[in-house]
């Protein structure tokens, strides 16, 4: 019995510091830092902070449409698009869509990025052929005037998302180094944004889902540039973490009898074509676009079905109560209340439950099901969906 507790309490809390933050989306890893004209102290736990707006220059020229391009007539060559967070998993994908469709792609990266930080500019280089690739700061937005939009950019495609989810980090990046972008994109005249959301924020209950929602608004209510609001459901790798773990025997787990909460995850390649057409296409302009996968939306039991099938193999169980994460939140709680620094942690925990519970549905985009990446995952691997900070039952895929 206390081994079967063991297993319990390891996967409860490997969901609650590994879930893909997103829907249960991966967060694009971001630097852990901030700039320094930001506090790194957090107000009342689950008040959305107010962040300091810094000084953005706006002229008369920046809203002469008559200097816009018109993305939906022009040549891809004649385009520069500005992407930030292209080191992050989504981010990458897009990154390489975009270049493969002739625009001019600046590639604006931190010097070490990656899962852990484990890039180096030359890593990052050659892994973006044919792409200006620079390095800075997106949280200062001398970094970005200085160096991401030294020549004038047309498009940014925003990809980046906090690491953890975090409180704090939350506001940083998931609102503040977004909209920096988003600030200096309209200072010079450029002409569309395209935010990478998530379906989650429908439901509003996690720090991470406030600071986009507030991001969101203020997108909408600006009317210098045209944006695409892209809320995708859940990406595949954040459903992979248990592929090996079947194949090798081991017991699929489960909240509850697996039918609690259902998903349409869309493919990382899928995906980044439905953001890069947001470039083009009118009917997607000045829009939320939520966005899943192709196929009917799938419960945890129905997804590990799909793994015993095609490892041949006896379906087999660990069942977690909800109540698990209940009870973490509950003591994680209490102790914040004594320690703030365990404020985060108790977050880490709600969004665990978030994502055992709650439906992650949008309309279908792509072609690529789940049974096929399952498929191409067991035949080879999980090289290439290194999950770091975001790993699910400590399967990293490296």
């Amino acid at each position: 019995m206390s081994t079967l507790r063991l297993v319990v309490l390891t996967a409860a809390v490997a969901l609650v510091h590994g879930f893909q933050l997103s829907s249960p989306l991966l967060r694009s890893p971001t630097s852990p830092s901030v700039s320094k004209s930001f506090s790194r102290s957090f107000q009342p736990a689950y008040s959305a902070r107010s962040p300091r707006t810094s000084a953005v220059r706006f002229s008369q020229s920046s809203r002469d449409l008559s200097m816009k391009v018109d993305l939906s007539t022009a040549k891809p060559e004649d385009v520069r698009v500005l992407v930030a967070g292209c080191t992050g998993y989504i981010g990458r994908y897009v990154t390489k869509e975009l270049i493969s469709r002739g625009y001019k792609v600046v590639a604006f990266s931190r010097e070490k990025s990656g899962v852990g930080g484990k890039k180096s500019m030359d890593d990052v280089v050659k892994d973006f052929k044919g792409a200006d690739v620079r390095f800075g700061d997106v949280t200062d937005l001398e970094s970005l005037r200085s160096v991401a939009f030294k020549d004038k950019v047309d498009v940014v495609v925003s990809c980046l998302a906090s690491r953890t989810g975090g409180l704090q980090d939350s506001w940083d990046i998931d609102y503040q180094a977004s909209k920096n972008c988003l600030d200096v994109l309209r200072e010079q005249g450029g002409s569309h944004y395209v935010l990478l959301s998530a379906i989650c924020v429908q439901k509003p209950l996690l720090e991470f889902q406030r600071a986009k929602l507030k991001l969101e608004g203020d997108i909408m209510e600006q009317q210098d540039v045209s944006y695409s609001i892209v809320r995708p459901t859940a990406f595949f790798k954040s459903l992979a973490g248990q592929v090996n773990l079947v194949k090798n025997g081991s017991p699929y787990v489960m909240f509850g009898d697996g039918e609690v909460c259902k998903a349409n995850a869309i493919s990382e390649p899928d995906l980044a074509i439905v953001m890069a057409d947001c470039i083009t296409d009118k009917s997607r302009w000045n829009k939320v676009l939520p966005v899943g996968g192709p196929g009917k939306p799938l419960t945890p039991l129905e997804q590990s079905k799909i793994l015993f099938e095609l490892f041949g193999l006896e379906p087999k169980y660990i069942r977690v109560p909800v109540a698990v994460f209940d009870a973490i939140i509950g003591l994680l709680d209490g102790i914040a209340f004594l320690f703030p620094s365990f404020k985060d942690k108790a977050e880490f925990a709600r969004i665990g439950r978030y994502y055992a519970t709650e439906d992650m549905v949008g309309p279908s985009y792509g072609t690529t099901t789940l049974r096929e990446f399952f498929k191409d995952v067991a035949e080879n691997g999980l090289q290439g969906q290194e999950l770091g900070d975001q790993a699910v039952f400590n399967i990293k895929g490296e």
